[in-house]
């Protein structure tokens, strides 16, 4: 890709729902990213990159709505130039009411992360999952029948422990701030809920220890789920944190002082990515050119 072209998608903003209707941006062929906050998102570039390498004249932007703008969805939705979009953090589960279908897998994990526009008939799909489970393939043997500690009961969590339920890991622990106030997973024998306060009491059998949290998402660079002081129970496990902005989060810098093996966001990102391009486009993400671009983003 041409240097002019990447500086042009790095220099890419976002708007808010309002604003993106009302600028002329919103008549030409577009897919969006959906949430808030979106300023951190690196899906703008990612998706335009793609784009771009099979000539198709659309733009990704990313739209940061408001609560008091989801009124707007339906109408934003029947226009010609929507053609699809992604669905981020706080709407991953109240977007299906604007949807016309599910796909079992969305509907099975409980939240909504890509929308397919077919026939002016809008359909929901989850990529996270499979996005999350690709980069823990060389320790899926591993992993099976092994448990494991989740930081984070949000719509992310819901697709992890689908994700992980298919590899099939036979307990895990999701560790929340108000345990006694979810009830979402009460029917999976798997899911126990549990507190930041005694999460270290389950650490020792765990192989797995994942944060789905915000927390250590720029600009909050310097907060972890994980205590200082707690790092030791991370000591020869697998920690997988699924925030990509920055790729060394605080959590991943103490376990790599406890000595454990590390898997940053940034892997999860573009593949499931690359799952939602596939349903958007029927063309497979250039994957490789893509990643590239992200870590030549890094080292600038």
């Amino acid at each position: 890709m041409r240097t002019e072209k990447c500086a042009f998608f790095l220099s890419i903003k976002y708007m808010t729902l309002s604003q993106f209707i009302q600028s002329p941006k919103s008549n030409h062929p577009n897919y969006v990213l959906l949430g808030h906050p979106v300023e951190h998102s690196w899906s703008p570039l990612m998706h335009n990159i793609a784009l771009q390498h099979y000539d198709i004249e659309a733009e990704y932007h990313a739209i940061d709505v408001q609560s008091k703008e989801l009124i707007d969805l339906a109408s934003f939705f029947n226009r010609d130039s929507f053609l699809g979009a992604n669905v981020t953090i706080p709407y991953k589960q109240s977007i299906a009411n604007y949807l016309d279908s599910i796909d079992v897998s969305a509907q099975k994990i409980g939240a909504v992360n890509t929308i397919v526009k077919n026939d002016y008939q809008l359909e929901g799909y989850n990529t996270d999952y499979a996005g999350f489970t690709e980069p823990l393939q060389p320790y899926e043997f591993e992993l099976e029948g092994a448990s494991a500690v989740v930081f984070g009961t949000g719509g992310a969590a819901r697709a992890i422990v689908y994700g992980l339920t298919e590899m099939g890991l036979e307990e895990m622990f999701l560790v929340s701030r108000s345990p006694n106030r979810i009830t979402s997973y009460r029917d999976n024998r798997r899911v126990q809920i549990v507190s930041y306060e005694n999460w270290t009491s389950f650490a020792e059998e765990a192989l797995l220890i994942v944060n789905t949290t915000p927390l250590g998402m720029d600009p909050k660079i310097d907060s972890s789920p994980v205590r200082d002081e707690e790092k030791q129970y991370l000591e020869a496990k697998i920690c997988y944190d699924i925030v990509y902005n920055p790729v060394e989060t605080k959590f991943l810098k103490q376990a790599s002082e406890a000595g454990a093996q590390m898997i940053d966001g940034l892997e999860m990102l573009i593949q499931q990515g690359s799952e939602s391009f596939k349903l958007w486009t029927g063309y497979p993400f250039p994957i490789n050119i893509v990643r590239d671009t992200l870590y030549e983003k890094l080292e600038n």
